[in-house]
This record gives C-alpha cells, sequence and structure tokens, in this order.
C-alpha cells in the first residue's frame, strides 16, 4: 500500500475576511453602482437597490423586486450576490404585513405610598 503526500502551496491573498455591510442604495453609491456595472457588462438596475459592501468598497448590488444584479467580476463574489438575494427575499415577503411589536412600553409605575409611623 502506497500512501501519496502531496505538496500544496497556500497563497494569502488580499482576499481575507472582512465584514460584509448588506444596505439599501443611496446617491451617493450612484459612483460605484455605475462602476461595478461597467465592469460586469451590464445596466445599473433602476429600482430599488440593496448593495453588499466589504472593505469599504461597494462589491455588488441587486433590485429588490426583480433580483436583477451586477457584480465586481474582479473580486469574489458569489457569496455577496446569495446575501443580497436573501435578504431581497425578506424584504419582500415582509411587504404588506404589520410591523412586529418588539418592545411594548413600561406599564405605568404605581404611586408609592408613604406609610406613617404612630408616635409612641
Amino acid at each position: 500500500m502506497s500512501i501519496i503526500f502531496h505538496n500544496f502551496s497556500h497563497t494569502l491573498t488580499s482576499e481575507t475576511p472582512q465584514p460584509v455591510i448588506i444596505r439599501g442604495a443611496t446617491g451617493a453609491d450612484h459612483e460605484a453602482l455605475v462602476r461595478i456595472a461597467q465592469r460586469d457588462s451590464k445596466l445599473v438596475p433602476v429600482g430599488a437597490l440593496i448593495v453588499a459592501e466589504t472593505g469599504g468598497e461597494l462589491r455588488a448590488a441587486l433590485e429588490i423586486e426583480t433580483g436583477r444584479a451586477i457584480a465586481d467580476p474582479f473580486r469574489h463574489t458569489a457569496d455577496l450576490l446569495g446575501l443580497l438575494r436573501a435578504r431581497a427575499a425578506q424584504l419582500r415577503a415582509s411587504r404588506g404585513r404589520p410591523l412586529r411589536v418588539v418592545a411594548q412600553s413600561p406599564a405605568p409605575v404605581a404611586q408609592s405610598r408613604t406609610i406613617g409611623h404612630a408616635a409612641a
């Protein structure tokens, strides 16, 4: 029986894990969205968008209603697109439903009563 050891070299790339922010797109994102769309050879989706940001850069965007997406093809964005799709599904499902009450006001504080001490 032979055992073969493969010598694999692992190279650390600049794609180290960083926090991901999923948020609604704003007007300030316009230039970054255009840049991503050009790199992806697509047009910027026109409806309400959510974006994935990591390392201080927008990497992907998704139109909530249609699911049309753009992503930077020079970065690892498959997982980001998965997160955006999941969030868009949550947003679509929550439309039309009443907001859920997370916390209620505390019950009114009962007025304290002073107990008098009888003089001895």
